[in-house]
């Protein structure tokens, strides 16, 4: 059993205490907040102690860090100079020189450093990957009505950095440039955003997040050399028109149709089970540092051209 200490309690911090708590090759050690009536709270409800920071790192083997962005870097270096596992919620840090900081301390103890890009562990991420064929042109839309919890980060790195990281790692190549636009409408930090991602093969990706929409929505499009593929994430399914597929087109022999779909799957569980059969059996890190960097560094390339945009604009007098 891995003994485990989650960091944080807030919204994601108690989902990962409550499906540590649950979790067959895990023990909750203990749960951690500064808000100690909030952690107070959380741990009974998940059956552990809430402990001191250091008190908690002490009795782990291993620390999920479910706290705020800002403070991942510093929590996360400060598990892994005790000898602590660690599984850091995204972004793996704030900046490159971080993540780098982090690699090369994970490296130097030996402990597994895990980011924690949920969608790789979906049903839908395998579906898509094991269909797709090599990707030509990628359209991502990821949209949610507002909600105050996230908004000490960015669109881009609340939202937008899930479809950033499945689309490098369904393209497979390095990013070339990116052109991006966006604004803060409802908080302090751009809300919206769409960037459009060019890479060395001349793979193309448009994507959109946005925090302030009236409904949920989670969709991709893909035309690859295998045919063309659009998934409903939230419906859980999947079409796909291309040679040699499925169900006959009418008038188009040589094109099929082929629909998948799939049940629930506990995207955080598989996660987590991932993270402790690295821990334990040394298994390989499935998303590791260096997937984590990646996907921080390409949030960081669409930040940039929101603001080179946004300057070109003020500069131009369109906007003060």
């Amino acid at each position: 059993m891995l003994k485990v200490g989650v960091i944080g309690a807030g919204h994601f911090g108690r989902f990962h205490a409550l499906k540590t708590a649950a979790a067959e090759r895990a023990l909750l050690v203990g749960l951690h907040d500064p808000d100690a009536a909030r952690a107070e709270q959380v741990a009974v409800e998940a059956g552990c102690a809430a402990l001191g920071l250091d008190e908690l790192i002490a009795a782990a083997d291993a620390v999920i860090v479910a706290s705020p962005a800002d403070t991942h870097f510093s929590i996360a270096m400060r598990a892994l100079g005790a000898g602590r596992h660690v599984l850091i919620e995204k972004p793996i840090a704030a900046t490159l020189d971080e993540a780098d900081e982090l690699a090369a301390a994970a490296a130097v103890c030996g402990k597994v450093l895990q980011v924690g890009h949920l969608e790789r562990f979906s049903a839908a991420h395998g579906a898509v990957a094991a269909r797709m064929g090599r990707p030509l042109y990628i359209e991502a839309v990821r949209v949610a009505p507002f909600k105050p919890r996230g908004t000490d980060v960015s669109v881009i790195l609340d939202l937008m950095i899930h479809d950033l990281d499945l689309v490098l790692a369904l393209v497979g190549q390095t990013i070339e440039s990116v052109d991006a636009v966006g604004a803060a409408v409802a908080s302090a930090h751009d809300d919206i955003a769409n960037a459009r991602v060019h890479f060395a093969d001349g793979c193309v990706a448009t994507i959109t997040a946005s925090r302030i929409s009236l409904k949920t929505e989670r969709k991709m499009r893909i035309f690859s050399e295998a045919g063309y593929l659009t998934v409903d994430f939230a419906a859980k399914k999947l079409t796909l028109i291309g040679r040699d597929r499925g169900m006959k087109l009418p008038g188009f022999e040589e094109f099929g149709l082929e629909t998948a779909s799939w049940e629930d799957h506990d995207a955080l569980a598989a996660e987590h089970a991932a993270f402790h059969a690295a821990c334990l059996d040394g298994a390989p890190v499935l998303v590791g540092a260096a997937a984590g960097r990646l996907a921080l560094e390409a949030a960081i390339a669409v930040s940039r051209s929101i603001a080179a945009s946004r300057a070109r604009a003020v500069a131009s007098g369109l906007i003060r």
